[in-house]
């Protein structure tokens, strides 16, 4: 997973930061989906490749539980953790026993839950 995820940052767009980011998310049938950070001028306007990774298997029609777990690398050298609009989008799609990998371009890892990542949630019982 590691040199996918290494090959996954020359995809990156991030001219602004210089702060590649890419990202595997596993399905439970073992389908995978990839996603790199895109930034844009606007800064709002840009994506980090957690979400654009999710999105990806949304789009080709994969549906809250059928997600495995996913895989994160940014390319800083260091471990780095999805930001927290990734969390909320992570635990909507993930369960909360999910694993979630962060390398580091040096292979070192992290392994956290979803749970762990997203101890308070908010989710669709706070809308009613």
């Amino acid at each position: 997973m590691i040199e996918k995820l290494r090959e996954l940052h020359k995809n990156s767009y991030s001219p602004y930061s210089h702060y590649p980011v890419s990202a595997i998310v596993v399905m439970n049938d073992g389908v995978e989906f990839v996603g790199v950070n895109v930034e844009n001028a606007s800064y709002g306007a840009g994506i980090c490749a957690e979400r654009s990774a999710i999105l990806a298997a949304v789009s080709n029609g994969y549906k809250v539980g059928d997600f495995k777990e996913l895989h994160v690398m940014v390319g800083s050298g260091k471990i780095g953790m999805p930001c927290f609009i990734c969390r909320q989008v992570i635990g909507e799609f993930f369960s909360e026993d999910a694993k979630v990998y962060a390398y580091s371009t040096e292979g070192d890892v992290e392994v956290h839950t979803v749970g762990e990542l997203c101890p308070f949630p908010f989710g669709s019982d706070d809308l009613e």
